[in-house]
């Protein structure tokens, strides 16, 4: 359905996803470092492909100070530049000296909040500063703001954030011990297809996951929500028993999801037909399940959840564990899916058809009651950008996608991009998002024209664009 802005209040929804976001950004640049630390874990810890002593040494300062002082320094200069780069890394070391866990979720917290603090005193101080004496306020500034802030860490941040990680730890290795860990799948497949796993998968399952691998060479938690199994079933039940566009689309999708790791690529037929969130549960649960009696884990976060990088960042001895794992995940939510797609006789295209007329409609009334800027006839079109959770997944093949169609229509001068949500540069004229994250947009972009979409590789909305960009 194609939107165009109004004054609404943000969902708690799109504020849960625009949090998500904010932590997958802190976490995305950072990704080659984890692999990097998951790698030397997996071939140089005693239990590991190549046992080095020596080698093995680095895991340890690596997990405890490397990688959160990369994330403290990632989410500060996301906030406020280098200026809080430099402010989150100096509050992100009094946390990681006091406190005997990795501090992931602490440096995902500091670093952003010692960004903020530099920012608002920077804006107190704005022309304030006599001549002269930029350079040192500059620096003193930075100085004394991260002083306190790192004494301020070192004995209240840390020892609360430890305490909750222990809460939280506590709960979910109970869930282990007593074989309730497959439940998890109740919360991470529902929340996947509302684009909020980021909050779970980087908030929650991470840390736990780098601190159960410094211990043990690997983790279960890497698994429970990044698992390509479900998503596989699922499309591939769509490209043999799906009717007509999402028969059509579904090989494809099938390629990216599996293979690239964009799960977002399942996520409309999802939310086409609702009832097979139950395929993805029961999926998602018996993957876990597998992996459980298995004993199988990986040695760091999967990103992208591909099948390339569950088994690049699979540890020695795992691999039956991880393919079974993956495999029967996939089986089981094939045949759920099968047979809710075998009894549903409302074909995909009502669901399109509905989608369109719901378009023009609010098409309709937005000419009536809306400014003309947001229309396309009197208005160049220049800039198009496509928007997703971390301007890396879906966003990026829906760029590309639409590229090539303008190429084919004959159509130039269009300059198509992807971005994060909130990195949208002001100079575009429209941007696209799934619809799911249509509020998310809202809060960053209050006067841009936004256009929804429910399928990145053929949806109508975007046809519809091109026809009416061939028109101008």
């Amino acid at each position: 359905m194609e939107n165009v802005i109004k004054a609404k209040t943000p969902s708690f929804r799109a504020r849960i996803q625009a949090v998500g976001g904010f932590l997958t950004n802190m976490v995305l640049p950072n990704i080659g470092a984890f692999i990097a630390w998951g790698l030397l874990t997996a071939l140089f810890i005693p239990s590991g492909w190549f046992p080095n002593e020596n080698l093995a040494s680095i895991v340890d300062p690596a997990i405890k100070y490397l990688l959160p002082l990369l994330l403290a320094s990632t989410g500060g200069r996301m906030v406020a530049g280098q200026r809080g780069a430099v402010m989150g890394t100096i509050g992100a070391i009094g946390l990681i000296v006091g406190s005997d866990i990795p501090m992931f979720l602490g440096a995902m917290i500091i670093g952003p909040l010692g960004g903020w603090l530099i920012k608002k005193f920077d804006k107190l101080i704005d022309g304030k500063i006599p001549a002269g004496f930029e350079m040192i306020v500059n620096n003193f500034s930075i100085g004394i703001l991260g002083f306190f802030l790192m004494i301020f860490s070192f004995y209240f941040i840390g020892p609360v954030i430890e305490a909750a990680n222990n809460v939280v730890s506590s709960a979910i290795k109970s869930l282990v011990d007593t074989g309730y860990l497959p439940l998890l799948s109740l919360i991470n497949e529902p929340a996947k297809v509302l684009f909020l796993n980021n909050v779970i998968d980087q908030g929650i399952y991470y840390p736990l996951g780098m601190q159960e691998t410094l211990e043990a060479g690997k983790s279960i938690y890497f698994t429970v929500a990044s698992n390509p199994g479900p998503g596989l079933g699922l499309l591939l039940a769509f490209s043999f028993f799906g009717k007509k566009a999402a028969k059509r689309t579904a090989p494809g999708a099938i390629i990216i999801h599996f293979f690239g790791g964009i799960h977002e690529l399942y996520f409309p037929y999802v939310l086409m037909k609702p009832l097979t969130i139950l395929a993805m549960i029961a999926g998602g649960m018996s993957g876990i399940t597998t992996f459980y009696l298995f004993d199988a884990g990986l040695v760091a976060g999967p990103s992208p959840g591909s099948i390339i990088s569950y088994l690049a960042l699979t540890p020695k001895g795992n691999f039956l564990g991880i393919i079974s794992g993956v495999i029967v995940a996939a089986v089981v939510s094939f045949i759920v899916t099968a047979i809710i797609l075998k009894f549903d006789k409302k074909t995909d295209e009502e669901d399109f058809t509905s989608s369109i007329e719901k378009s023009k409609a609010m098409k309709s009334e937005g000419k009536q009651i809306l400014n003309p800027s947001n229309e396309l006839s009197n208005t160049k079109i220049s800039k198009i950008s496509f928007a997703c959770d971390a301007g890396a997944g879906s966003s990026a093949l829906g760029a590309t996608t639409f590229r090539k169609r303008l190429q084919k229509a004959n159509i130039d001068g269009i300059e198509v991009k992807h971005y994060r949500i909130e990195d949208v540069p002001e100079d575009t004229d429209i941007i696209v998002v799934h619809k799911d994250l249509l509020e998310r947009a809202r809060l960053s972009h209050k006067n841009k024209r936004i256009i929804t979409i429910e399928n990145y590789i053929e949806d109508p909305n975007l046809l519809k664009l091109i026809d009416e960009l061939g028109k101008r």
